[in-house]
C-alpha cells in the first residue's frame, strides 16, 4: 500500500519522542559537549538522554578508554544541574568477530549506565574491508552469501554475549539476516533500533523483525546537538511498515 507525505506526516505529528538513548559528542566524531546535547534535548522536552560514543576499536573516531572517567563525571555533574531529565552514560560499541563479539571490555562497563552496540567499518576483526567491497559489488555473488552468514553470526553472538540495551541500525554497511538478529534480540530482551542517521531498520526490516517478540526504539544517532531528538523520519518508516507504535519504547501519543 502507498501511502502519500502528507499523510505519513499527518500521522506522525500526533506522536513526540520521549528519550533519545544515541548521541555522539566530541569525545569520539560528534560536533558538541555534552551539555550541548543536554540543552538540546530539553529544549525539545525529552525526559531522558544518553551519551553513547563510538565503542574505542573505532581506528579514527574511537572514545579513548581515559576519557570514560571524565565522561562519568560530567553526567553526574550535570544530573545535578539539570534534574528535569534522566541523563545516562552508553558506548555504541562496535561489533567484532572475535572475543566477546564487542569493543568494551568489564573493566570500561564499570563506568556505564547501559550499553549498546552495532556494526560499522573502521575495525579490526569485523570483516570491515569485505563488507566494503561487497556492498560497491567488487564481490561475486557467492561471496556476498558467504558474507550474510558471516555478520549475521557475529552480530547473534554479540547480542547473546553481552547486555545490550540496543542494537544499533541493524541492516547497515553489511548483508544481515534481520529475521536471527530479531529473534536474538526477542531472547536477550535488547532493543532494536530505528535509526535516524541511517535508513535501518528499514521498512523491510521492520516488518520482519516485527514478527518477533521484540520491542523497537527510535533514535537521533545525533553527531550534532540540534539533531537530538529528531525521530519523526524513523516513526514515518514504522509507520509504512504497520508496525504497532505501542512497540516503540520511546514514542507517545499527544
Amino acid at each position: 500500500m502507498a501511502y502519500s507525505v502528507s499523510e505519513i506526516e499527518s500521522f506522525v505529528s500526533q506522536y513526540r519522542m520521549t528519550f533519545d538513548y544515541h548521541t555522539h559528542t566530541t569525545f569520539s566524531h560528534g560536533k558538541g559537549s555534552i551539555e550541548d546535547n543536554v540543552k538540546v534535548a530539553l529544549s525539545k522536552g525529552l525526559k531522558g538522554l544518553a551519551i553513547s560514543d563510538h565503542g574505542p576499536g573505532h581506528l579514527t573516531y574511537g572514545i579513548k578508554r581515559s576519557s570514560l572517567p571524565v565522561m562519568r563525571a560530567e553526567i553526574d555533574r550535570l544530573k545535578s544541574v539539570y534534574p528535569e531529565i534522566e541523563l545516562y552514560l552508553s558506548v555504541e560499541a562496535n561489533v567484532l568477530n572475535c572475543g566477546n563479539h564487542i569493543d568494551v571490555n568489564a573493566e570500561d562497563l564499570r563506568y556505564l549506565d547501559f550499553l549498546h552496540a552495532g556494526y560499522h567499518y573502521g575495525v579490526l576483526h569485523g570483516y570491515c574491508v569485505k563488507n566494503w567491497l561487497d556492498f560497491r559489488h567488487a564481490y561475486p555473488e557467492n561471496w556476498g552469501k558467504k558474507l550474510l552468514i558471516k555478520n549475521t553470526e557475529m552480530c547473534v553472538k554479540c547480542i547473546y554475549e553481552n547486555e545490550l540495551k540496543i542494537f544499533t541500525h541493524p541492516g547497515d554497511k553489511g548483508r544481515f539476516d534481520i529475521d536471527e538478529i530479531a529473534k536474538a534480540c526477542e531472547d536477550r530482551g535488547t532493543w532494536l533500533e530505528i535509526n535516524m542517521k541511517h535508513p535501518f531498520l528499514n521498512d523491510e526490516g521492520i516488518k520482519i523483525a516485527s514478527k518477533y517478540d521484540v520491542s523497537f526504539v527510535i533514535s537521533s544517532d545525533a553527531h550534532i546537538p540540534e539533531n537530538v531528538g529528531l525521530y519523526e523520519g524513523g516513526l514515518g518508516r514504522a509507520y509504512v511498515a504497520g508496525l504497532d507504535f505501542d512497540r516503540i519504547v520511546n514514542i507517545e501519543h499527544i
